[in-house]
This record gives structure tokens, sequence and C-alpha cells, in this order.
């Protein structure tokens, strides 16, 4: 018997891949897709690229969604948290990839985005779905709040070797790169051709909402506060993000032992990979890959990392699939791609 998957949100990029990996998958198959703003419209219409373009998106109502077994939210930042709850409330296991249940707290909700949360008491009950690092917690339940993208490049990179005491926990600086496809498709003179060919700009400068996230995550996996600061650039490509992180490591600390940090939390996984040469976006476009290199100058104790995965898949839609399959008790790899498109 074949489990049956809900997309909201089915009219953006995140929403498109989520279809494409979910018709694709094994065990799950696509059910009801919503997109409140494009509602009658045909797959076709929206996705072209997408087979069986006769189906219909819908509006989101909360009976008629509780027909399937898990539901992925793909909407904005706000717009989940409601749909979210009247699904748990209907039986319906969530996975939301929009930025509403990521933050444990009020008072860090309240920081980072400046509003009140609409159910506050839900602040740390949804596991946080990066699959590698909390995997009990996601397998554990029934409701995930799948990372930004941003962070899910950055904390793979940083959190082994915080958690086994290798780099000071203070002063991590991080420069991460993204593709326009991270803003969402709605029409942005910020992310027209003009306004982003040719050029590269950092924005939301100890603004943007995903350090919180980060620190957050980081210091969840590790047992101990981080601090860090980022600063996000925006660059003309569609997808990617690369990150590169600077991290003081501790008196004594080999490159050896960085490979063996990121060995024992990694070697048995089957998306994050060591590089030994600094990886490249196009590495890993289409696929759920994160590719990790790291550089030390043993004289000033300065470590390096360089992370490249693909924002709509591992930073979006493939890494909220690999929590799913984990929430089923599938192979969480089920369904998703292991090789990028290159050139």
């Amino acid at each position: 018997m074949t489990t049956t998957a809900a997309v909201v949100g089915a009219s953006g990029y995140g929403g498109g891949e989520l279809i494409r990996f979910l018709d694709a998958h094994p065990e799950f198959s696509t059910g009801i897709l919503g997109a409140h703003s494009k509602a009658g419209s045909t797959l076709g219409q929206v996705h072209p690229h997408l087979a069986g373009g006769n189906r219909e998106l819908v509006s989101f109502e909360p009976d008629r969604f509780a027909e399937v077994d898990v539901a992925f939210l793909a909407l904005p930042h706000g717009a989940s948290a409601k749909p979210a709850m009247q699904l748990l409330e209907r039986g319906v296991k969530v996975v939301d990839l929009g930025s509403d249940f990521r933050l444990s707290t009020p008072q860090r909700y309240l920081e980072a985005y400046g509003a009140e949360h609409p159910y506050p008491d839900q602040l740390g009950e949804w596991a946080y779905g990066i699959p590698e690092l909390f995997a009990d917690a996601v397998v554990a339940s029934d409701r995930v709040s799948a990372p930004g993208c941003y962070p899910t490049s950055a904390v793979l990179a940083i959190a082994p070797m915080a958690a086994g005491g290798l780099i000071g926990l203070e002063g991590i600086v991080v420069d991460a790169l993204s593709g326009v496809s991270g803003a969402g498709r709605g029409v942005s003179e910020a992310t027209s051709f003009g306004a982003i060919d040719e050029s590269v700009k950092a924005y939301k400068i100890l603004q943007h909402r995903h350090q919180p996230e980060m620190m957050q995550a980081i210091g969840d996996y590790s047992g101990a506060p981080v601090e860090l600061v980022f600063t996000p650039h925006l660059v003309p490509m569609q997808r990617g993000i690369l990150s590169t992180i600077y991290m003081t490591v501790t008196e004594g600390t080999t490159i050896h032992d960085i490979h063996t940090a990121f060995d024992k939390v990694y070697g048995d996984q089957p998306f994050v990979r060591l590089s030994e040469v600094p990886p490249e976006t196009r590495w890993v476009v289409g696929s759920n890959n994160a590719l990790i290199s790291y550089h030390l100058d043993e004289a000033s104790h300065r470590l390096i990392a360089v992370s490249a995965i693909d924002n709509l898949v591992k930073g979006a839609a493939g890494q909220a699939v690999q929590c799913a399959n984990l929430m089923f008790g599938f192979d969480q790899g089920a369904g998703l791609p292991t090789e990028g498109w290159m050139p």
C-alpha cells in the first residue's frame, strides 16, 4: 500500500521540485496539489517541465487535504503555521519547508522575525530536519521543520567540528553565495535579469533571519552555545549555494582530526561527502548532495570550510523528502538523486 503525499504551495520552485521527487518515489504517491494563487490551473500550465500536466491545482481546504498521509508545506514565511496545525489536528504528518517552526523559543522567534508567533507553544515541538544530525528526532516526530538553505550548507560543515571540540565556538564567520531561485518565483526588481546579471551583492548584513537558526542548530548538536556572523550574497546564477566558513581550531588540531570528525558524523551518510578540493556549485546542482572541503593553516590555527549544495534540493525539497522517508520508515535516500548535473 502506497503512502500518499500532498504538496501545499505547489506552484513555487520548491513545490515543483517536491512534485518531481514524489512522482518518481518508490514509496510515496503524489496526491492533492495545493496552490492558492494558481487554483484552477493545471500542473502543466504552472510547471510545464513536469509530467502529468493535466493534474489540477486547488486551494487549501483542511478536510480535503486530511485524506493524505503526509503534507509538504512549501509556503512563504508566516503562511504555513495555520495549515500545519489544521493538518496535524486531522492526523496528517507535516513537513514544513518554511520558517514558521524552525526556531525553538518564542523569544528567538520574536527577535528574528519581529512578531509574536501565532502558536508559541509549538516552538520547540518540531523536529529540526537535518537528517544527518537529528535523525532520531525526525524519526520520532509527526512534524518536521525543514531548515533554510543557507543554514543547511553552513551547519553541515560546522556542527561536527563544534561537537568534536575542534574549534572555538565564538568568532565563526559564514560568507555564503546563493543563486536567485532562493528568493522564490515571485516577480521582483531585485532579482530581475537587469538587477542581477554581471553583479554580486551582499544583503541583510547582520540582519538575516538564518543567522540565529544557524547558531541554534549548531548549539543544539554540539551542546554548547555558538556565536557566528553571517553575510549572504546574491550571485547571477539560478541554483546553488556556496558557503565559505572561517573557524579557529583548538591547539594541536590537525587536518587528520578534522577529517576524522567529519567521517564520524557522515561516514555512513549517502548525501554529505568530503571533497579533496573546494567544491563548485555545478557539482551538486540537481542532487541532494552536500560537498564540503576543509583547509587548515596550522600556523594561524585557521580552518576554512567550503560547502556546496543545491538550494532547491538539499536546501529545500530534497531534504524535506529525506525527512519524510525517515518519518515513515523508508530508506532515507528513496526517490532522491545522488548525482548532480554537469556541465
